[in-house]
């Protein structure tokens, strides 16, 4: 079996990120393979004790993804002020004999983003609504290539490391089965509120949950690394809540057209046409625009949006939410069925390097500063009895069950089967037990009731 079938057999997907199956991805040639181990959101524990405590597996997988690739460059990029991370990569790179260079960043957000982190380790500049190997380049991240190296041993993904941060006694790097309960994770660090919010990933581009039944529900997929315990009072929830129409008249009255969103916008500083100030200048418009191409040109700017938030978490003096309005647009755009036109040879801004967004100063205004220097110091295995398996953890088409109810499967075994020729990955069963629930979502697996 080769590398990619071995990945897809395995279900792999992108660990950090949206999920995109991976061995879609690896099915190309590049000059350039980049490892993305920055970790770049606030609180976040996970890829550093993955580089910390897998080097030499992380080494080997970088080697073997690389000869597939056909790259000649390979590098592993992280923060430099990560000195026991860099320290143990640079022992396994020495004592495997492998050319691999560690690209050190400073410590900004988002220093993990792929299209920045393509054009600070390149030179070069991802076209809009492109993707890095365009410009010969392949991203992966720390947890993608461990499951790499597992597949390559025959191991699907059935488990994943997360850690929990926030509002708990101590924060904690965990090992737990796909589809183990969040809150379950979450009483292993003992949370310090009986009532809370709950952020899946980085402060900055985490989902927020706010509902105890919906908090009770949420499960442990192939992309969680990450969770934060958060105050229900807390600004980021508070913020996550405003209506569209809180968001139109604040605009209205309060921006001031500093263009501040627009100067600190990674996607900006890499040359792609995105300039949030005009699209909130337009907002008032929206209403006596029925021209598309009126429309366009107001509001086209929004779909070259990263979702990364620096516009309205950090950059605007008046509080207002540049992100949201243009995730708004880019769903009329959309309805209105608009394309709009793709600069495919985008370039750099001269100012790129002196406007980046320092990650101690975006944790302080994000109200963090408080959880910013304590870290996980342990990993804890968890062993739930049941786990809720979704069928759907990446990009694409959700995975079509293979087995029924009052099947007894274990640990391993296929769960539900790619769907042939889409974009789609393999989900695998994360225990032994039995298929007590299922529909065309997930899967519920655990003991019988005569076991139990």
């Amino acid at each position: 079996m080769n590398l990619i079938e071995a990945v897809r057999a395995s279900g792999i997907v992108g660990a950090g990120g949206a999920g995109f199956p991976t061995h879609v991805k690896l099915d190309t040639k590049a000059d350039c393979f980049i490892i993305n181990a920055a970790e770049c959101e606030p609180l976040i524990e996970t890829d550093k004790y993955l580089c910390r405590t897998f080097a030499d597996k992380l080494i080997a997988a970088v080697n073997l993804v690389a000869e597939h690739l056909g790259a000649q460059r390979k590098v592993i990029a992280l923060k430099g002020k990560y000195q026991a991370e860099i320290a143990a990569l640079q022992a396994a790179v020495d004592k495997s004999g492998s050319i691999i260079e560690i690209f050190e960043m400073p410590t900004f957000y988002p220093a993990g983003d792929e299209q920045t982190m393509v054009h600070m380790i390149c030179g070069k500049s991802v076209p809009e609504r492109g993707i890095p190997i365009q410009v010969g380049a392949v991203v992966n991240n720390v947890g993608t290539l461990l499951d790499i190296y597992d597949a390559l041993e025959g191991i699907p993904v059935t488990d994943k490391y997360l850690s929990v941060v926030g509002e708990v006694q101590q924060p904690v790097m965990l090992k737990v089965p796909i589809g183990t309960s969040v809150v379950e994770c979450i009483e292993k660090a003992k949370p310090t509120l009986s009532s809370y919010a709950v952020i899946l990933g980085g402060p900055m581009m985490g989902k927020v949950y706010n509902n105890k039944q919906e908090i009770d529900s949420l499960v442990v997929t192939k992309t969680t690394g990450n969770v934060i315990v958060l105050p229900m009072d807390h600004y980021l929830v508070k913020h996550d809540v405003l209506p569209m129409s809180t968001i139109r008249a604040q605009t209205r009255s309060a921006c001031i057209q500093c263009r501040m969103c627009t100067d600190l916008c990674p996607r900006y500083l890499i040359g792609h046409r995105i300039r949030p100030h005009l699209v909130m200048r337009n907002l008032y418009r929206e209403p006596l625009l029925t021209d598309d191409t009126q429309f366009e040109q107001a509001f086209g700017d929004a779909v070259n949006c990263c979702d990364c938030g620096i516009c309205e978490m950090f950059a605007c003096p008046m509080g207002l939410s540049p992100k949201k309005v243009n995730g708004y647009f880019k769903a009329r755009l959309r309805e209105r069925r608009i394309q709009v036109e793709r600069n495919l040879n985008p370039v750099a801004r001269e100012e790129i390097d002196i406007k980046r967004t320092p990650t101690g100063r975006l944790t302080a205004r994000l109200g963090l500063a408080k959880y910013y220097d304590s870290h996980a110091k342990e990993c804890f295995m968890l062993s739930p009895k049941t786990v809720k398996i979704p069928f759907q953890q990446h990009i694409g088409k959700p995975a079509l069950p293979v087995k029924q109810v009052g099947d007894r499967v274990q640990k391993g075994e296929l769960l539900a089967a790619a769907v042939d020729g889409a974009l789609s990955a393999n989900i695998h069963a994360s225990i032994d037990g039995m298929i007590l629930r299922q529909d065309a979502a997930c899967a519920v697996i655990g003991q019988s009731e005569e076991e139990s």
